[in-house]
């Protein structure tokens, strides 16, 4: 490699996105009385993305409250 080339960049895959369970969306729909349709639509984003109820719950309390 000559003196200040740099290596090709590395084109990096997109994360593909999964649709919610039956379970995680009637759990989600009780789970919306008691907070914001904002902390809501947060928690279905990190759900999507991998994340358990529990912790996509514990990122969207310090994020956006409840």
């Amino acid at each position: 490699m000559a003196y200040g080339s740099k290596p090709p960049a590395k084109k990096l895959a997109k994360k593909q996105k999964k649709n919610l369970t039956e379970r995680q969306k009637a759990q989600l729909k009780e789970h919306s009385v008691h907070h914001t349709t904002k902390h809501m639509n947060k928690m279905k984003i990190l759900m999507r993305e991998g994340k358990s109820f529990k912790q996509s719950h514990a990122i969207a309390m310090k994020m956006i409250g409840s």
